[in-house]
């Protein structure tokens, strides 16, 4: 096995060197029970949770499985409440086609980690807490290691790898650009680099265990990060097919559906940049709009829209998060991709 491997794996308790990727409306408790049952670290969104919400759920993993429970959340700054006319003009057209109004009330947003949520962690005390773009300010990250927790960090360049690592996290997630869902970026902007080779840059310079985050959905894939220097693995987009995720119908026939030309970056659906499957909106405006406001404010002035076509079992306005390994999933339960996966993981640290 691995110097790599065998030091994440004595890190975290698990038994397969394997994440089950946090992907906050996609990934709750039963999903992390299913991970966590075949010996891989189970992991809870958090992003999208109140505190009460986040501590129920983690109560509930913890009473049907035991192992390593990694606990998510975002770090990003909350910018003012933008003026967002130019964006709901421009959806202006969709507003008629639909027959709906543009919202009067803005939804809930998505917060990042905060002193309520440091609270929750010192109650739970989960093995692993873990965060995506950046870290929270320092006197909550110490609040969070004074708990015993691991703390993971994501990177998606050698310079965030460095920062993370100059800021004493455990382990960095290396989050390539075939990642599905928001790209994690918080420095100098985003400039994507493929899986692969950022392990390979990450591990050379950084004495850190490095999980490899993006485009993993077949044993093939596992093995390939592990050769190319990671010490594990973390699999989304391939759990998303799974019974024990919480895709829509609509997401997940068009996951099936879906070749890794269909996976884009896209800034429609939040303000951020993330990667999904093309649909109505995507192909009308192009995946990428200056009009759409910062994340996370972009979402509010497609609530109606995306309400209307998800009653009509479309999926026109809603972000179809997916990776570009999407046409490497196949339907199963979430305990067998797991084992399947972990298992070519582990395999291919023994080589």
């Amino acid at each position: 096995m691995s110097s790599a491997t065998d030091r994440f794996l004595g890190m975290t308790g698990a038994r397969l060197p394997l994440v089950q990727a946090p992907m906050a409306n996609f990934a709750g408790s039963a999903l992390a029970i299913a991970a966590l049952r075949a010996g891989a670290v189970g992991s809870l969104a958090c992003a999208v949770l109140s505190p009460d919400q986040a501590a129920a759920e983690v109560a509930a993993i913890r009473a049907a499985a035991p192992g390593p429970i990694n606990v998510n959340f975002f770090s990003h700054i909350l910018p003012p409440q933008p003026d967002d006319s130019a964006w709901r003009e421009a959806l202006a057209p969709f507003y008629a086609a639909e027959g709906v109004a543009p919202p009067t009330t803005v939804p809930p947003l998505r917060k990042p980690f905060d002193a309520a949520m440091a609270e929750m962690i010192e109650a739970a005390r989960p093995a692993i807490v873990s965060f995506h773009f950046g870290l929270p300010e320092a006197s909550l990250l110490d609040r969070v290691r004074a708990t015993g927790a691991r703390v993971f960090g994501n990177a998606t360049t050698l310079a965030e790898a460095r920062f993370l690592a100059d800021a004493g996290v455990d382990a960095i997630i290396a989050q390539g650009f075939e990642a599905g869902g928001h790209a994690g970026h918080f420095l100098a902007g985003h400039r994507p680099i493929g899986v692969l080779a950022l392990v390979r840059q990450i591990a050379a310079n950084i004495d850190l265990p490095v999980i490899a985050a993006g485009g993993i959905a077949d044993p093939g894939g596992a093995r390939g990060a592990i050769a190319a220097g990671a010490a594990a693995v973390q699999v989304g987009t391939a759990y998303l097919h799974t019974p024990e995720s919480l895709a829509s119908a609509v997401h997940r026939a068009q996951l099936a559906a879906a070749g890794p030309d269909d996976s884009v970056f896209t800034n429609l659906f939040t303000g951020g940049l993330a990667r999904g499957l093309r649909n109505r909106l995507i192909e009308a405006l192009g995946p990428v709009s200056d009009l759409a406001p910062p994340f996370p404010y972009a979402s509010a002035a497609l609530a109606p829209l995306r309400a209307k076509a998800e009653q009509d079992g479309r999926g026109d306005y809603t972000s179809l998060w997916a990776g570009q390994g999407v046409g490497l999933s196949r339907e199963e339960p979430a305990e067998t991709l797991t084992a399947r996966l972990g298992a070519a993981a582990l395999e291919g640290s023994r080589a």
